[in-house]
């Protein structure tokens, strides 16, 4: 049996989808925008590299089921966690991970000036936009659902 301590959550903390339906929705509309304009399958691999950096497996299923449905292989998706080591992503991609790792573990708090400089170099103002809106909050949701100890 595994061990239990204070931060296992054996049920659910609160219904935050029922005490806050409005704010949950209004959080699906923003995701669902945040990534208009970046490459699908870009914003599909940060996706999934932040929820699996955040541990939490539901919201990881979640984004690699859309991320295979605009065309991400199960190769691909499973060289995520080692994607520094591999061919298998291009410069854009990979430009993308490592500001979703950043943003994702901040570390002293900020995203280095030459990472930023790296990324910015590989995407339009419009595509850095949306990279960035969803890199700070796609993996956000993680964060609620483990914090309150549910899933939608």
């Amino acid at each position: 049996m595994p061990k239990v301590d204070d931060t296992t959550v054996r049920e659910p903390r609160i219904d935050l989808f029922a005490a806050s339906a409005d704010t949950y929705e209004a959080m699906l509309t923003f995701l669902s925008t945040a990534a208009v304009g970046l490459d699908p399958g870009i914003a599909a691999l940060v996706k999934v590299r932040a929820s699996v950096m955040n541990g939490c497996g539901f919201c990881t299923k979640l984004h690699e089921s859309l991320a295979q449905a605009v065309g991400e292989t199960e190769e691909r998706l499973s060289a995520l966690t080692r994607w520094e080591a591999t061919t298998l992503f291009t410069t854009r991609e990979r430009a993308a991970l490592a500001l979703t790792e950043a943003v994702t573990i901040l570390g002293d708090g900020a995203v280095p000036n030459a990472l930023f400089d790296r990324v910015a170099q590989e995407f339009t103002e419009t595509e850095l936009a949306q990279l960035i809106w969803t890199t700070a909050f796609g993996g956000n949701p993680a964060r609620y659902f483990t914090l309150v100890g549910s899933f939608p």
